[in-house]
């Protein structure tokens, strides 16, 4: 695994341990069911929906987004903080902490946009061609050459008034924990002049956080929509927090930090970030992710 790729060190014996109240297996079941044919049907509508009215498409495609998690049996909360609101018009570059599959139609539920991804998502099966189909940005994080461009096409696509979102820490983490946001990207918000949109994720079990919808190190996807329909009361919080004006930062790192600071507080130290974990650290595959140096 070359050094510059983002790591955590969550794990699913790790991070996920513990019990949680469970929902019966019928209604885990329907859960499953329900959630699948809600994607199904995004995915064969999302043609017909790219055809109509921008605010039309907004409007349809945030409440697909709101009905993704319910359909999985998670109940999403949105928080919006600032007089502006919610997310700015036109380019804006929004970035949010990452923790399970569910953090990107969670996203899209405030404000539908174009994705990063890591290239290896694109021949998923099932989910690759959702991704694609919806205008996905895909980075190549194998090769630190090919970023720059990946910088200059985010830019592009910002110019011409589309947001894009990233999870800019380049990796899941359990919740509990966060990365660094790696500040690459945000030279694209830097380039195109836009305002950079923060939004913390959390899940929540009654009063305290969740882990149950983490999806992270060797954890699979099935065992992830298994743990997630099997909570009772998991809930979603999305905060959108006031956006970062563009000229407020001149560089890529402090934009960045500025970023995490109001998403996660200040940047994790070297114990924080590395902290040692109970398993060999492994690569994380399989991610939306990313972000690099």
């Amino acid at each position: 695994m070359p050094h510059w790729l983002p790591s955590a060190p969550c794990t699913p014996g790790h991070c996920l341990a513990g019990t949680f109240a469970t929902v019966g297996r019928p209604r885990q079941a329907a859960r499953c069911a329900a959630g699948i044919v809600v994607v199904v049907v995004g995915l064969a509508l999302a043609p017909l929906v790219r055809c109509c009215r921008p605010a039309l498409r907004g409007r349809l495609t945030r409440a697909w987004a709101r009905t993704v998690p319910a359909a999985f049996g998670v109940r999403v909360r949105i928080r919006v903080s600032g007089a502006a609101g919610g997310v700015p018009a036109g380019g804006v570059l929004v970035v949010a902490n990452h923790i399970s599959w569910l953090d990107i139609p969670l996203v899209a539920a405030v404000r539908p946009a174009r994705m990063l991804a890591k290239s290896e998502v694109a021949s998923w099966p099932f989910l690759g061609p959702l991704v694609s189909r919806g205008g996905t940005l895909f980075i190549e994080r194998d090769r630190l050459r090919a970023l720059p461009g990946t910088v200059a096409r985010i830019a592009s696509v910002l110019r011409a008034g589309t947001p894009v979102v990233v999870f800019p820490e380049g990796s899941t983490w359990c919740g509990r924990r966060q990365g660094r946001f790696r500040p690459a990207v945000f030279q694209a918000a830097l380039d195109a002049g836009v305002p950079v949109q923060p939004v913390l994720i959390r899940y929540r079990l009654g009063a305290g956080p969740a882990t149950a919808a983490a999806f992270v190190g060797e954890d699979t996807l099935v065992a992830s929509l298994l743990r997630v329909t099997a909570a009772r009361g998991l809930v979603a919080e999305v905060s959108v927090l006031p956006p970062i004006p563009p000229g407020a930062h001149h560089d890529r790192r402090s934009l960045a930090r500025a970023a995490q600071q109001a998403v996660t507080g200040p940047e994790p130290g070297p114990q924080d970030r590395h902290g040692p974990p109970p398993e060999p650290r492994r690569r994380l595959e399989g991610r939306i992710v990313s972000g690099a140096n």
